[in-house]
């Protein structure tokens, strides 16, 4: 099932997600419906609130960047209850978009390096070290399932300039290949 992408100005975006346990209920398929609407989306990253759902739970695939960086081959993910530990490295500003925030991108300042502990689809632990593409990813997602967006680390005087489009994206007055809907 492809799931309409939640926007920006809906509440559940602003929200810290709850923590779920093994008995969540219809997980399985939630985490095969998560795959299929980001495919669908054409996105590397979703948070479940990005569907309306208010838990801790984000997946990636950043599979199609292999050419340009072998360490992503086969990487496709799902992050259960995740936790960054630790944010490390360098920061480097980059371009990036959200499918909440269509046809908007900002540049956005983020660590080089993070350690992240999480359950995958199987209720294995992990604690990993990532760095530079694969971390700012999990940034990114691990953002939503705190209630943060993008916008909210881009400078006050840009976020003014843009103004106009957020007012759209609210409104889903943009035109996206996606389906989207504002949640109130």
């Amino acid at each position: 099932m492809v799931y309409p992408i939640v926007v920006y100005g809906s509440p559940v975006l602003r929200q810290v997600a709850k923590e779920i346990d093994r008995n969540y209920s219809g997980l399985e398929q939630l985490i095969a419906d998560m795959f299929e609407t980001m495919y669908e989306s054409d996105g590397m990253g979703l948070a479940a609130p990005q569907i309306g759902k208010s838990i801790r739970l984000f997946i990636m695939d950043l599979t199609s960047l292999e050419e340009e960086d072998a360490s992503l081959k086969d990487f496709r993910k799902v992050f259960i209850n995740a936790k960054i530990v630790e944010y490390e490295g360098d920061t480097w500003i980059m371009n990036e978009g959200c499918l909440s925030f269509p046809l908007l991108k900002e540049d956005v300042e983020r660590k080089n390096r993070i350690r992240i502990q999480y359950y995958d689809e199987n209720w294995e632990f992990h604690d990993e070290i990532m760095d530079g593409y694969k971390a700012r990813v999990v940034q990114h997602e691990y953002d939503h399932i705190n209630g943060i967006l993008f916008i909210d680390l881009i400078p006050p005087l840009r976020k003014k300039l843009i103004k106009g489009k957020l007012n759209d994206i609210t409104r889903c007055k943009v035109d996206v290949s996606y389906q989207i809907r504002l949640m109130k």
